[in-house]
């Protein structure tokens, strides 16, 4: 096999990772989703609603977004590994993490296991679980699409 033909080889083996948060539930407290891996379902969110993309207190503009793990090193108030959305506009530090209710996210995206109204349940397990599939992909070349249902 000449070297081109190694190369050519190796990226079409790259594994990635698509994740899609398909807005649900809209409340005047909170946003419900299902978030999907590679189009399989993993988990429930909670978001804030939309409120013009105000810092601390309005989910993030439908869109597409490149996201990184962050390790628990790189925060100050997250001691587990967890998600950063990149490059939103106007907009910092938007994470995936644990929380159960609106009162837990300032614009960031809660993960769990159950969504009712204004609330997401077991999310320590739902974050666990998230994390193990994204690294048994790899943990590279994460990309997110948000979109209203």
């Amino acid at each position: 096999m000449l070297p081109k033909d190694k190369l050519l080889l190796k990226k079409s083996q790259e594994v990635k990772v698509n994740l899609l948060l398909e807005r649900e539930i809209f409340t005047d407290k909170s946003i419900s989703g299902r978030l999907y891996l590679n189009e399989e379902y993993v988990c429930d969110t909670l978001e804030n609603p939309y409120i013009n993309n105000e810092r601390n207190i309005s989910c993030i503009p439908e869109g597409n977004y490149n996201v990184r793990l962050r390790l628990a090193r790189e925060s100050a108030t997250r001691d587990y590994l967890h998600l950063l959305v990149q490059e939103v506009p106007n907009r910092s530090y938007i994470l995936f993490h644990r929380g159960n209710k609106p009162e837990d996210t300032l614009g960031c995206i809660l993960v769990g296991t159950h969504n009712q109204q204004d609330y997401v349940s077991n999310s320590k397990d739902a974050m666990d679980f998230l994390m193990r599939r994204i690294l048994n992909l790899g943990g590279e070349n994460i990309k997110l699409l948000i979109k209203n249902k």
